[in-house]
């Protein structure tokens, strides 16, 4: 029976110099973490699925996109979607690990959810999370790493950002039964893409009046600092009093750290998921060639406590970066990139003894090389180097050893130098 090749909708291959970019991207993600004190942990893929179904992890929405399935024991797993609530088992089964905790992890998670350009059923979430710290000087910190990374990647950002309790409290203010609170949020979430209308339909949907819906849109659809002003100076209740304090003190630390211009208000951001307990925030692409956010995350303050169930709280804030999505947002910039896998290609001809110990000779010089292993012809060789964009080739054969002397070609203008073969090192570094 034939099997036709090919790939599930949402997954994809990285081939060559694609992966090289994805690489690129990454290696710079690892090297701005760990120059902010993060430290690198790794979780498991598969997990129990009563931990990611939890209450306390990621809410009903996302656990219709959970890929779900049963072990041979029959016990039900699930494929993590995030890495945020495998860290905050880490951190529930490590409770006496020292405070603050700054950990990052890059790795592999799983959606059954729609595609579209920037969003996969497979992907990989490069998260930063510090867990103990209560101060939005956190907030702040992720911030200012997140904006860091983006330039170092060449790409121009805007955050958008958002309070919680404060929208939790504009909720309570518009005496929406609490019970829809959660739905309700979810719906304002959608603004931007399904714009007013579309959220008012979808709140008439969900059984709020048009009195409840009319007073809420009075008071989202504010001019954003005016919205600010006006719940600062008269507070209808503790969760916007808590909500406007978090905002004042990280706008504080934006203006002090120099992205307060980069960063936007959005009251009605709320990241969807249920474990944000307070600030919230997502970073998009300023020209919108990308709809989809290339970063996001929040303060979660609840869930890892909820896991060690003792009583106490362990503040959290965390965001992750989308690999995928980042990489869509580049890629075009570089599809010309060809960057070869190797700086030397050396062809053995009877010599393959005396090849492969020059071979190891670069190789432990740091200079990328490879060899001719299959003994094909002098052409073919050289056709095969010039393929690959190998800038040099060396040929060694029976004279070039008797002489101790060999030839380098470039590859680009075809010029070739003899030199002695055991300062080939120092020629090529």
């Amino acid at each position: 029976m034939s099997v036709e090749l090919k790939n599930l909708k949402g997954t994809r291959d990285f081939l060559k110099n694609e992966q090289k970019l994805r690489n690129e991207i990454i290696r710079k993600l690892q090297q701005v973490f760990e120059s902010y004190g993060y430290e690198p942990i790794e979780t498991p893929i598969i997990c129990r699925y009563d931990i990611l179904a939890s209450k306390y992890a990621g809410g009903d929405e996302i656990l219709k996109e959970v890929y779900k399935f049963k072990d041979q024991g029959q016990r039900e797993l699930g494929l993590r979607y995030d890495l945020t609530v495998p860290f905050a088992r880490v951190v529930g089964m490590n409770s006496n690990m020292r405070m603050p905790f700054k950990r990052y992890e890059l790795g592999k998670v799983f959606r059954n959810g729609p595609v579209k350009a920037g969003r996969s059923r497979e992907f990989i979430q490069c998260d930063v999370d510090v867990v103990g710290v209560k101060s939005m000087m956190a907030e702040a910190e992720l911030m200012i790493m997140a904006n860091d990374i983006y330039k170092m990647l060449g790409l121009d950002i805007y955050i958008s950002f958002s309070n919680r309790k404060l929208l939790s409290g504009i909720i309570k203010a518009t005496d929406i039964s609490e019970r829809l609170e959660g739905t309700v949020i979810l719906s304002l979430d959608k603004l931007e893409k399904l714009g007013e209308k579309g959220v008012k339909d979808e709140l008439l949907n969900k059984g709020l009046t048009p009195e409840e819906i009319s007073k809420l849109f009075s008071i989202i659809m504010m001019n954003e600092e005016k919205l600010l002003e006006e719940l600062r100076n008269n507070p209808p209740n503790n969760l916007i009093k808590q909500g406007i304090n978090e905002l004042d003190e990280l706008i504080y630390f934006m203006e002090s750290a120099g992205i307060k211009d980069i960063c936007r208000f959005s009251p009605c951001l709320a990241r969807g998921l249920e474990i944000y307990t307070g600030t919230v925030f997502e970073i998009f692409l300023s020209d919108g060639s990308i709809s989809s956010s290339l970063s996001g995350g929040g303060r979660y303050d609840k869930i890892i406590g909820a896991f060690l169930n003792n009583g106490n709280e362990y503040p959290a804030v965390g965001v992750t970066f989308g690999l995928d999505v980042i990489y869509s947002a580049i890629e075009n910039k570089y599809t010309e990139m060809e960057t070869p896998a190797a700086q030397v290609y050396i062809i053995p001809i009877g010599t393959e003894a005396l090849s492969l110990n020059l071979l190891t000779r670069l190789k432990r010089k740091d200079i990328q090389a490879d060899i001719e292993m299959d003994k094909r012809k002098l052409r073919k060789s050289i056709e095969y180097a010039g393929k690959q964009k190998i800038p040099f080739i060396v040929v060694i054969g029976e004279d070039e050893v008797k002489s101790g002397k060999v030839r380098v070609r470039n590859m680009k203008d075809g010029i070739e130098t003899e030199m002695d073969i055991n300062k080939l090192e120092l020629f090529f570094k």
